[in-house]
C-alpha cells in the first residue's frame, strides 16, 4: 500500500470536517488539491474512502475503518515527534485549548506567562466558547471543563477546584447597603443566569431548601456577570477563581458567606484518548494543575 502520510492527515480533517472546501481553507490550498489528494489515497488504498454529493460527503465502510487506523498512526507520528523534540529541547509546537470564557480569563490567561516562560517553544491557540466542542472535529487538544465527561473516547484529569460566592461592587454597595440576611435580598438588585438554572439555586446553610435567586437582570455568560457586577448592576454569584483578584484589587465584596457555603467542584483538563501523553500537552496540564493549587505563585 503506497500512501503518504500527509495524504492521510488530509483525509482525517476531512473525515472531521465533512467537506472538502472545509478542509481546502484550513490548509490554504484550492479544492481541487484536496480533491486529487483524495483520489490519490483512494487509488493506494485500492477502495473508495468517501461517498460524494452535492450535499458534502460521507464515510464508506472502508472509509470509517481507514479513519481508525489513521488517527493511530497519525497520533502515533506526533506522539514519537513531540517525544523527540521533547527529550532535545524541551515541550514544543501548538496546542489548541478549548475552554468557556470563564475559564479562558480566570486559569488560562494569568497564568500564560508563566507558562511560557517555564517552557518557551510552546504557543496556545485559545479558543473561548462556552458551548461544550466537539474536541475532535474542532481540533481541541485540551478542554478546560468544570464537569468529568463521560466518553470513553476521552481522558480527564483534575486540575483543580472552582466554588462561587456572592459578590457586589463597593459602588452598588453604598447605593443599595449590604445584605445581612438572605431575606435581605428580595430587596436587591439580583443578576442571574439565563444559560444554567442549576446556578440560580442557592442553598442557604441555615434552610432545608434551596434559595432560587429572583432576577433583576440576566446574562447567558459568566464573564458578562461578572463585568455586570464590577460595573454595581447588582449582585451576583460568581466563581472565586475570577473574584478572587477584584476582591484584592477592591473592585469586588463577598457577601453572606455563611448563609451561601459553595462545596467545591473539581476542574477538569479533558484530552482525546490518543493524545493525552504528547509531552507539550503533559506540559500545560502540569502546570495548570500547579498553578491552580498555588495561586498565581507557579513559574
Amino acid at each position: 500500500m503506497q500512501i503518504q502520510l500527509d495524504d492521510i492527515a488530509l483525509f482525517a480533517r476531512i473525515a472531521e470536517l465533512r467537506t472538502l472546501s472545509a478542509a481546502a481553507r484550513e490548509r490554504g490550498v484550492p479544492v481541487s488539491q484536496v480533491t486529487r489528494a483524495l483520489v490519490r489515497l483512494e487509488a493506494g488504498c485500492g477502495v473508495r474512502l468517501v461517498h460524494r454529493t452535492t450535499h458534502g460527503l460521507s464515510l464508506t465502510d472502508e472509509g470509517d475503518t481507514f479513519l481508525a487506523y489513521a488517527r493511530r498512526m497519525l497520533d502515533a507520528t506526533a506522539e514519537l515527534d513531540s517525544e523527540l523534540r521533547g527529550k532535545i529541547s524541551g515541550p514544543s509546537g501548538w496546542v489548541r485549548v478549548g475552554a468557556s470564557a470563564l475559564m479562558a480569563e480566570s486559569v488560562i490567561a494569568p497564568g500564560l506567562a508563566g507558562l511560557y516562560q517555564r517552557h518557551p517553544q510552546l504557543h496556545l491557540d485559545i479558543a473561548a466558547d462556552d458551548r461544550v466542542v466537539d474536541m475532535a472535529r474542532d481540533g481541541i487538544d485540551v478542554a478546560i471543563r468544570t464537569g468529568s465527561p463521560a466518553s470513553d473516547t476521552l481522558v480527564a484529569r483534575q486540575i483543580g477546584i472552582h466554588s462561587r460566592t456572592l459578590y457586589a461592587a463597593p459602588a452598588y454597595l453604598a447605593a443599595f447597603g449590604t445584605p445581612q440576611h438572605p431575606d435581605d435580598l428580595k430587596q436587591h438588585r439580583i443578576i442571574t443566569s439565563s444559560a444554567s438554572v442549576a446556578m440560580n439555586q442557592w442553598g442557604p446553610a441555615d434552610s432545608p431548601q434551596d434559595w432560587v435567586a429572583k432576577s433583576h437582570t440576566r446574562a447567558d455568560n459568566s464573564a458578562v456577570m461578572t463585568a455586570l457586577v464590577q460595573h454595581g448592576v447588582g449582585i451576583a454569584r460568581l466563581t472565586d477563581l475570577m473574584a478572587r483578584p477584584l476582591v484584592r484589587s477592591g473592585a469586588l465584596v463577598p457577601l453572606l458567606q455563611d448563609h451561601f457555603p459553595s462545596p467545591p467542584s473539581p476542574i477538569y483538563a479533558v484530552m482525546l484518548q490518543e493524545r493525552h501523553r504528547l509531552p507539550k500537552i503533559r506540559a500545560c496540564v502540569d502546570y495548570w494543575k500547579e498553578w491552580l493549587a498555588g495561586g498565581d505563585t507557579a513559574t
